[in-house]
C-alpha cells in the first residue's frame, strides 16, 4: 500500500497494530511516534520499554506470549544478580540487556535518543521509522493512595495495585519533540494519523502533554483516527480499564472518543460495541465497527487495512 501513515503508540496493544501497519505499508512509509514517559534507568542502564516493544514487534522477534521482550530469551544475568540484591522486580532477559547496554554506550558517545533508536532499528532490519516522542526526559508519575510513584514502580514493582488519583508528566513543559515529527506534519504530510489502541492515559497522554503536539494535531489537515483499546467495557491488555474507573471515566468507547475529541475525526471500535456508535457520533466523531481483537498477525493486518481505508473515507 502506497500510503504514508504517522502512528502514535505505546505499549503492547499499540505495537500489535503497528506491526499490522508495517506489514501493510511500503517500506519507509510508516512513522511511529512512541511514548517515552515509561523510560527509566535500571541496573545503571537506560531502558525504553515502549520503544523496545515497538522495535521488537516490528522486527518480528517479540515474545508473543508476554507481548514484551524477545522470544527465546534466557535469564542467566537476572538469576545471578538476584543473588546479590533483589533487583529482578524488573526483568530484562540476556538478549534484551544487550539493547540497553548499546543504548547506554551510544548515549555516552553523545548520540541523541532518536539517533540511537534509528541505529537499533537498522540493526534489526526495520525499514519503517520509529521515533521517540522526545530526546529530552519526560517521566510519567502516578499519584496514588500510596503517594506519588515513578511509573515503573507503580506498573511493575507494585503491579498496578495502588489506587490512581492523578497522572503527571514531569519535564513535559521543557521537552521538545524531534524535528522529524513537525516535519512530517508540516512538510512531508502523511495521508493519515492513526492513534494505536494504547492506554490513552499512560501511553498517549505523555505524547499529547508535549508542547505543540496537541495543537499540531488540532490543526492537521489529514484525517486522524484512533483505534479503541476497549471491547465490551474491558481492556484486553494492561490496567487501562482499572485506571479509567479510578479516574472516574466510564470504561467504554465514548470515554475514549471524549479523551481525543478536540482533534479526532474517526474512532474504530469492536463489533460488540456497535450500540455505542450513536453516542460517539453525537460528538462529531465518525465510527467504524470491525473486529479489533488482534490474536494473530492476520488479525493485525486486517485491522490495519480497515483503519487505513476508514481514514481514506474521511478524507474523501
Amino acid at each position: 500500500m502506497g500510503k504514508s501513515i504517522l502512528a502514535l503508540c505505546g505499549g503492547v496493544g499499540g505495537a500489535k497494530l503497528v506491526q499490522g501497519l508495517g506489514k501493510t505499508l511500503r517500506p519507509g512509509n510508516l512513522f511511529v511516534f512512541v511514548n517515552t514517559g515509561d523510560d527509566f534507568h535500571h541496573l545503571g542502564l537506560p531502558v525504553s520499554p515502549d520503544l523496545d516493544t515497538v522495535m521488537y514487534t516490528l522486527a518480528g522477534v517479540a515474545d508473543q506470549a508476554k507481548g514484551w521482550g524477545i522470544a527465546g530469551e534466557t535469564w542467566h544475568f537476572m538469576e545471578m544478580i538476584s543473588r546479590f540484591d533483589d533487583l529482578s522486580w524488573f526483568n530484562s532477559g540476556d538478549k534484551d540487556l544487550a539493547t540497553h547496554l548499546y543504548r547506554a554506550r551510544a548515549a555516552r558517545e553523545g548520540l541523541r535518543l532518536d539517533e540511537i533508536t534509528r541505529s537499533l532499528s537498522r540493526s534489526f532490519g526495520i525499514e519503517h521509522n520509529i521515533i521517540p516522542m522526545s530526546n529530552d526526559p519526560v517521566r510519567t508519575l502516578v499519584v496514588t493512595d500510596r503517594g506519588t510513584l515513578a511509573f515503573q514502580d507503580y506498573f511493575v514493582r507494585l503491579n498496578c495495585s495502588p489506587r490512581v488519583k492523578a497522572i503527571k508528566f514531569a519535564g513535559c513543559d521543557k521537552a521538545r519533540v524531534p524535528g522529524s515529527f513537525t516535519d512530517l506534519l508540516n512538510e512531508n504530510k502523511p495521508d493519515a494519523i492513526i492513534i494505536a489502541p494504547s492506554n490513552p492515559l499512560l501511553s498517549i497522554a505523555p505524547i499529547l502533554s508535549l508542547k505543540d503536539v496537541r495543537s499540531a494535531l488540532q490543526s492537521a489537515s489529514v484525517p486522524i483516527v484512533a483505534v479503541s483499546p476497549i471491547i465490551s467495557g474491558k481492556a484486553l491488555k494492561g490496567p487501562t480499564a482499572k485506571i479509567m474507573e479510578q479516574m472516574d471515566m466510564p470504561v467504554n468507547n465514548v470515554s475514549i472518543a471524549e479523551f481525543y475529541r478536540d482533534f479526532l475525526d474517526g474512532l474504530v471500535i469492536d463489533n460488540k460495541d456497535e450500540h455505542e456508535t450513536g453516542e460517539i457520533e453525537k460528538l462529531g466523531i465518525r465510527v467504524k465497527t470491525t473486529g479489533t481483537l488482534m490474536n494473530s498477525i492476520r488479525d493485525r493486518i486486517a485491522l490495519a487495512e480497515t483503519t487505513i481505508r476508514f481514514a481514506d473515507s474521511l478524507s474523501a
